[in-house]
């Protein structure tokens, strides 16, 4: 695309130094994780996509290169490489110095995802190697980092060029830094379902990615002109939609606003919200403004129809959204997040807008739709009788069969009531759970039993869950309530654990039970996720007697493979076919002590690909339930 625009070196404003990114790098991209390392192509791709909503990009290439880098590509003008008042090309502070870039001067971009203007530096900081290649007015530049540090001279304050070419556009390639991140393999399904995501939000922008790391290598492009219509039709493409997808956009005070909705005949709601492209995992108030005013028209409608009577309380925000799917996606000049993740947005006037163009469009659309009116209103007087049902259980559950927190049989409570400090383990059976309340650290260290496998809530009713024993006395247990579509009792702020540990056996039985639990969790508590408060213990399958008593725990059968290969003379192997088999001693040492325990925290890195998946898995269809198994067997490692 042509090189026009106002973009060069005098548009990069510097608002303060590069900081020690390396030694918090969670303040930036929010963990150390498979979700952090994935982060740091979201990073280069939303500046990309930035681009593209200026007017200069439609072409975006991500590529997972074979020696474990990622190359970013796109035709958009270029990172302007000219000398900068500082005294160095504009190129150069972008890639070294944190708050640099053009995206604080509304002139240069008029919205942007990249807001922060730390993404390249944070990436280039947290990279073992990367380097920037920049085709812009006639000529390529490149330019070269080791662990955030530049390794090409500059040639009186300019980068070197290299070539020659009529395109445009800009190309960054990077290697994570291993001695930072837990694990530096790029988790593609994550970063496809990203891409994919992004595309729908911009249905004149074409995103490639290719996987080269794979012998039989994946080109999958993502081209979605449907745009967010397209969006919740693929959300819902397994459902029984009540309408066709209603759509409708509007524009105030600089802020672009873009609805997509569509009910289903399920009883749970699914509302994404988007700010500038970046999804907000945690809403915020632009899906606030949407929720009041669509939930104020439908009682508005609901009166005026006769359907709600005079002495009839009106619906709840959550009876209107049962059955919903929606896209929120708004463009906003000068956006507040909370955290540089964005998973929360912060500004008033984007509630206000929001409520205004929903206010007036879903008027517009209901006035001459009145059939599709009608069944939303039939879905929201459906959710609002079973509501009532179950408030009933839930009051029974909470009243009348309530427990003591301390004295309820199964729980070994500890003795601290500082929840920072305080973990709890929900272990499966009285044998391992005996085995626990023994070696536990009594202080801090609480201990759950649960008798065998629980209700798989992803096919019951509410009722049967409140119902359930093992369920009650962990929402007990746990102290902060639960919430579902109906009503929302869950406070994240009386949580008695920071810890909440699943202890199950290394087997297949004790696999379904962890996800029986996990199911429970981000269904019911998905806060406790979010948040971070979920682990999966990982206790050992082997232990390894060498000569002279020594004594190894291995965790899995690949470590079992390489004590094989590197140990040297004959040994003795026990397997461990649970935890009841261990001793308190043992199981201290390998599952409970904080110094030598492994454990996995429980991350949900996309809440539609893990909403899809759970329902997958857990539901009632059995033919798509084999299939994903069958196509995921090899990589069935616990990194939700």
């Amino acid at each position: 695309m042509a090189n026009t625009g106002n973009y060069d070196a005098s548009s990069i404003t510097v608002l303060e130094g590069l900081e020690a990114v390396r030694k918090r790098p969670g303040m930036y991209i929010g963990s150390v994780s498979t979700k952090g390392l994935n982060h740091l192509i979201y990073e280069i791709v939303d500046n990309s996509v930035d681009e593209h909503l200026a007017g200069f990009c439609d072409t975006i290439r991500v590529t997972l290169e074979a020696d474990g880098s990622a190359t970013v590509t796109d035709n958009g003008r270029g990172i302007p490489v000219g000398m900068h008042e500082k005294g160095i090309s504009a190129e150069r502070l972008v890639f070294t110095t944190l708050h640099a870039g053009g995206k604080f001067d509304n002139s240069v971009y008029k919205t942007s995802g990249g807001l922060h203007g730390v993404g390249s530096s944070v990436v280039n900081a947290l990279s073992t190697r990367l380097t920037v290649t920049v085709k812009t007015g006639g000529f390529i530049y490149e330019d070269k980092y080791e662990r955030g540090n530049p390794v090409i001279p500059l040639e009186n304050g300019l980068l070197p060029v290299i070539g020659k070419t009529r395109e445009t556009g800009t190309i960054i390639n990077f290697l994570p830094d291993d001695t930072i991140f837990d694990k530096t393999r790029f988790k593609e399904d994550d970063v496809k379902s990203r891409l994919h995501e992004t595309a729908y939000l911009n249905p004149n922008l074409t995103i490639i990615f290719e996987d080269r790391r794979r012998e039989d290598r994946e080109t999958v492009t993502f081209h979605e002109p449907d745009g967010i219509t397209g969006f919740v039709k693929d959300m819902n493409k397994s459902q029984d939609p009540v309408h066709d997808v209603i759509y409708f956009r509007g524009e105030s005070e600089g802020i672009s606003v873009e609805v997509a909705v569509q009910y289903i005949n399920e009883f749970h709601e699914n509302v994404l919200g988007f700010c500038n492209n970046i999804y907000n995992s945690e809403g915020g108030t632009h899906l606030t403004g949407f929720k009041t005013m669509f939930t104020n028209v439908i009682n508005t409608y609901a009166r005026q129809l006769g359907i709600l009577k005079e002495k009839d309380a009106n619906f709840t925000g959550a009876d209107v959204r049962n059955g919903m799917t929606a896209v929120v996606s708004i463009k906003h000049p000068d956006p507040r997040f909370e955290g540089q993740t964005k998973t929360k947005l912060d500004n008033q006037d984007a509630a206000k807008v929001v409520s205004k163009v929903t206010g007036e469009e879903i008027v517009h659309f209901f006035d001459r739709n009145l059939e599709t009116l009608k069944n939303v209103i039939s879905c929201a007087e459906k959710a609002a009788k079973i509501r009532k049902t179950e408030e009933r259980a839930r009051t029974n559950m909470l009243t009348k069969q309530k427990f003591s927190f301390d004295s309820n049989g199964k729980l070994a409570n500890c003795e601290s009531k500082d929840p920072s400090k305080c973990e709890i383990f929900i272990v499966e059976g009285d044998s391992a759970g005996g085995s626990a309340k023994t070696a536990r650290n009594r202080m801090f260290q609480a201990i759950l039993p649960i008798r065998g496998k629980i209700l798989n809530v992803e096919k019951a009713s509410i009722d049967k869950v409140l119902a359930n024993a093992e369920i009650k006395t962990m929402i007990n247990a746990f102290g902060c309530g639960f919430s579902e579509g109906y009503g929302n009792d869950f406070d994240i702020s009386k949580l008695r654990y920071d810890k909440i540990i699943i202890m199950a056996d290394a087997d297949v039985d004790g696999a379904h039970i962890s996800t029986l639990l996990l199911t429970l969790f981000y269904r019911f508590m998905p806060e406790l996720i979010f948040e971070g408060h979920v682990y999966i213990a990982m206790p050992p399958l082997y232990k390894a007697f060498g000569a002279k008593g020594a004594e190894q725990y291995l965790y899995d059968d690949k470590a079992l493979e390489r004590y094989r290969r590197t140990h040297k003379g004959p040994f003795t192997l026990q397997r461990y076919k649970g935890l009841g088999e261990m001793d308190a001693e043992q199981l201290w040492e390998t599952t409970l002590n904080p110094e030598t325990r492994r454990m996995k925290l429980v991350e949900i890195e996309d809440a539609r690909m893990a909403s899809e998946v759970t329902e997958l898995l857990m539901g009632t269809e059995v033919p798509p339930r084999k299939t994903f198994i069958y196509n995921h067997a090899t990589d069935a490692e616990l990194d939700i």
